[in-house]
């Protein structure tokens, strides 16, 4: 399980890497244009917001697509919950405890 996730965490953070390049790009050629296009600096900065915005929002499209696909494909592989583990674990402690009560009432009637 932990290679998988190993795997998820690798292929999240190279498409995060991928993108950061890609809106640092975007950043460089909006300088140029601007300067080619002889906008005042406010029209590149209301240029630039609006741009950005645009760009954050399809970011955290792209973050939303990418985790719901994470989840359908770990959901296919039917990995258990934390709290399903916990659960789990409780429940072993608790029969654990009963066996050693048993045992020890055991070796009291046959002592």
């Amino acid at each position: 399980m932990s290679d998988l996730q190993g795997m998820f965490r690798e292929a999240w953070s190279q498409a995060l890497l991928g993108f950061s390049a890609a809106e640092q790009e975007a950043e460089k050629v909006l300088g140029r244009i601007a300067d080619a296009a002889g906008f005042t600096p406010e029209d590149v900065r209301r240029h630039a917001r609006d741009f950005g915005q645009r760009l954050q929002a399809q970011r955290r499209d792209m973050e939303r697509s990418i985790d719901e696909a994470v989840r359908r494909a770990t959901g296919r592989l039917r990995f258990p919950s934390r709290e399903e583990v916990a659960g789990l674990r409780q429940r072993v402690d608790e029969l654990a405890a009963r066996l050693d009560a048993l045992s020890k009432e055991r070796e009291k009637r046959a002592g």
